[in-house]
């Protein structure tokens, strides 16, 4: 028996996978299934998730971004208003100088990267906290979106707008279904299975403990399975909907910034000076240029943002961008990322943001007013965080860590690629 229950727990904890993730993902699945209990079927409706994935990967991306800043101990609020400010610029480009889109998006991309050097030079080399420099941020590219928009909405042209409000283009033999959504869903399934037998190669030529091959069998077919089965529902939406270009770019981004966090030295690098900056200057970890580097990185992410909520809105006007910060700061916190910083994943923050907005969704789809929402959010962020904080203080499991504590050393051992943590 007891040997059952340590393969059982290879399934989920072992090898490179996350524990803790796994743990979240169990929470987004109840929420899931509870609300297309209360709303009758609706919450799984193809059109819907369509939707979802559409309205908020522009949040999702924030989150991205914002989660590096949390694991540094720091925290971006000018992220909502540098999105503004790329989306008008890139608009006004378009508009009046007959910018192509293609190359007002590398405008954009630019605008981010010069935005984020700026706030990332007080904050790395001067030595002004980023609550304060990124508060200043706000104010500031708040007001410069109005001035330079006057206050007006400015419309962007057709091609821009498949960045925010495209979707995979219907083509080959009629099956019903969006053939390209289909191809995607295989091609992931196709990956899954393929990471399984490397991840079993790799155990196999380091000699570590291996989970019985009905383990892999099981957890394959499960995870492939959940990927057809949304696969088809993509697909299956309206003609000339299905998974959304902005969803995309959503997947790109978090498969490239999974990688370079739990794979290169950059990312160990956040990690460890995260997790003690002194220790981590001491063993020889640049971390002024860590830190200049993950603010500009924030704001570059949050001009792309900007630029999709544009395009989807196909207008930018001064109101862009409020609040998102907020939302991309919530998503990081349900997600896992630690206060004081030094913990936190990119699939965490993925994980929260679509915690929120499937909540957000759901009680929308119920009736529930905005006023109430919005209440019921902040109530869910403040029990998730408070009860994580109290365990902690207690000397206890995180509530994270009381859904996973029987995998989590288990993870330390088997999963190399976890972060650096450098000794206090």
């Amino acid at each position: 028996m007891t040997t059952k229950f340590s393969d059982i727990k290879k399934m989920f904890g072992g090898g490179t996978s996350n524990a803790r993730q796994f743990g979240m993902i169990f929470t987004l699945v109840g929420i899931i299934l509870l609300f297309q209990v209360l709303t009758h079927g609706l919450t799984l409706d193809p059109v819907n998730l369509i939707a979802i994935v559409s309205q908020y990967s522009y949040i999702l991306i924030l989150a991205i971004g914002m989660v590096m800043v949390i694991i540094l101990g720091n925290i971006d609020l000018s992220v909502g208003s540098v999105a503004a400010v790329a989306g008008i610029v890139v608009a006004t480009a378009m508009q009046k100088f007959d910018l192509p889109w293609g190359l007002a998006i590398i405008l954009g991309l630019v605008i981010g990267a010069a935005i984020g050097a700026w706030q990332g030079f007080w904050v790395a080399y001067i030595g002004v906290p980023a609550f304060i420099v990124t508060l200043a941020g706000m104010l500031l590219f708040r007001g410069m979106n109005q001035f330079i928009g006057n206050a007006n909405t400015i419309p962007v042209p057709p091609g821009f707008r498949t960045i925010g409000a495209g979707y995979l283009p219907e083509v080959g033999p009629n099956t019903g279904y969006n053939n390209l959504t289909l191809l995607l869903g295989v091609l992931i399934a196709i990956v899954v299975v393929i990471r399984e037998f490397r991840l079993r190669a790799t155990q196999r030529e380091m000699g570590s403990e291996m989970a019985p091959t009905w383990v892999s069998v099981v957890k394959v077919t499960v995870l492939v399975a959940v990927v057809v089965y949304a696969a088809f529902l993509f697909a299956g939406g309206r003609v000339g909907t299905s998974f959304p270009v902005s969803g995309l770019i959503l997947l790109a981004l978090v498969v490239l910034y999974s990688f370079i966090t739990n794979n290169m030295i950059f990312g160990r690098h956040i990690y460890a000076v995260g997790g003690n900056r002194l220790a981590a200057q001491l063993s020889g970890v640049k971390s002024k240029r860590v830190h200049f580097l993950v603010m500009m990185n924030m704001s570059v992410l949050a001009s792309l943002a900007g630029m999709i909520f544009v395009a989807r809105s196909a207008a930018s006007g001064p109101q862009d961008g409020l609040n998102w910060e907020l939302d991309a700061i919530a998503a990081c916190f349900i997600g896992g990322a630690a206060v004081a910083g030094g913990s936190g994943t990119v699939t965490g923050s993925i994980v929260g943001g679509l915690v929120m907005a499937v909540l957000n969704n759901g009680l929308q789809l119920m009736g529930v007013g905005a006023d109430k929402v919005q209440m019921i959010k902040g109530l869910v962020l403040l029990i998730a965080v408070g009860i994580d904080v109290y365990n902690k203080m207690q000397g206890k499991p995180s509530l994270i860590g009381l859904m996973t504590r029987r995998f989590e050393k288990d993870e330390a051992v088997n999963d190399p690629s976890g972060p650096v943590r450098v000794a206090s």
